[in-house]
């Protein structure tokens, strides 16, 4: 089933994640993960060069450290819900301009926290561009 509540928004805890790292605060996330959490990002660099940023919560701190702040912003374009899991298609923008199209697919535990995250970014296909 999909979006069993047809009016609360999809995606509510990826909405709430993006909204975090896209603020002046993006170390928040970290309150949102479970104590088992593990992540994969996949982040395109483009001409067929990625890196795959992996782990656990130090990895994500790791992550965050190397990470620009307050620079980008994710657009959600489309979102679902099933069950535990929250899938999000979208981009990233850097001011009005394109950066990456984006996938991100979370699990999350019985208290509402991430357990599994898998992010995978490009800026190779632009789909707003059609």
């Amino acid at each position: 089933m999909i979006d069993a509540d047809p009016a609360a928004p999809a995606a509510p805890f990826l909405r709430r994640w993006f909204a975090s790292l896209d603020g002046d605060t993006p170390d928040d996330i970290l309150d949102m993960i479970a104590p088992d959490f593990r992540f994969s990002i996949v982040f395109g660099t483009g001409g067929g060069e990625a890196r795959d940023f992996a782990g656990g919560r130090a990895a994500m701190e790791g992550y965050l450290a190397q990470r620009e702040k307050s620079v980008l912003t994710h657009h959600v374009l489309s979102a679902s819900t099933v069950a535990s899991d929250e899938l999000v298609f979208g981009q990233a923008r850097r001011g009005d301009a394109f950066e990456s199209t984006f996938v991100a697919a979370a699990r999350l535990d019985a208290d509402g926290r991430v357990t599994d995250l898998m992010i995978g970014r490009s800026p190779e296909l632009d789909v707003e561009a059609r």
